[in-house]
């Protein structure tokens, strides 16, 4: 980034997060602010582009990154589903999971259209 301070929308635009994550981010994380000069009420900033802002966005991964692909190994059934479920986000792991407690196997293979 070529400016030292932001403002979160400039930063939002630049990163491909919405204002709101970066407003999240700049809370959750700290991240220096000072007041944006001109305007009135306190709340418009301007976020510091320092190393921890630049480190923690490059570990960020966003949406619009090129997603891994799934790959079907010579594991078998077994392996498949658990790189499968490895690859999932912790969101998505939870509703699987609280899809096959409620369901159980049966209904999860009847829900998949398979038939015995």
């Amino acid at each position: 980034m070529k400016k030292d301070w932001l403002t979160p929308e400039e930063l939002a635009k630049a990163t491909g997060y919405s204002r709101q994550t970066i407003n999240k981010w700049v809370k959750k994380e700290s991240w220096n602010t000072a007041p944006k000069p001109g305007v009135q009420g306190g709340k418009a900033r301007l976020i510091h582009i320092d190393e921890r802002v630049k480190t923690f966005l490059k570990s960020t991964r966003h949406v619009s990154d090129a997603s891994a692909g799934y790959v079907v190994g010579q594991n078998g059934l077994a392996g498949l589903m658990l790189n499968s479920i490895q690859q999932m986000s912790p969101e998505e792991q939870d509703q699987l999971s609280a899809l096959l407690l409620r369901e159980g196997i049966q209904g999860v293979i009847r829900k998949l259209g398979i038939n015995e």
